[in-house]
């Protein structure tokens, strides 16, 4: 067996409004888009960091529900800033038993929030500092 080296390159999400959406990533995540090379109106690529991107595509038909153990996750430097952000634009969070804003402490120590974009994918933002 030949030994390789793997990475994530992207994660594409279908997604109902791309403008509802690429709002939300922008201002909600605070990403930077970057090009693309379709240009058809229908994809916005952002940096996660690194080499990772996140792609949306226009397209999907309608919402569709979403379980929570499948997310994307980020971290940030300051939960505390970020859950205030969150506040400020109105988007409701907690955490993951959906009982309290205030975030999980994983066994690890690592605490977690959770929350869902406007097509309804689940968001893990987390403090394993960057």
């Amino acid at each position: 067996m030949h030994s390789i080296s793997t990475a994530i390159n992207h994660i594409a999400l279908y997604v109902h409004h791309l403008s509802r959406s690429v709002k939300f990533y922008e201002e909600v995540l605070q990403l930077r888009q970057i090009p693309e090379p379709f240009k058809d109106g229908w994809h916005v690529w952002f940096s996660m960091g690194g080499r990772s991107q996140l792609h949306l595509i226009e397209g999907a038909p309608s919402l569709i529900a979403h379980e929570k153990n499948t997310h994307i996750c980020f971290s940030v430097d300051s939960l505390e800033d970020f859950m205030e952000n969150l506040e400020e634009l109105g988007i409701p969070y907690g955490n993951f038993e959906e009982t309290s804003k205030t975030p999980n402490l994983r066994s690890d120590g690592i605490r977690q929030i959770f929350f869902q974009d406007p097509d309804g994918y689940w968001l893990e933002v987390n403090d394993d500092h960057i």
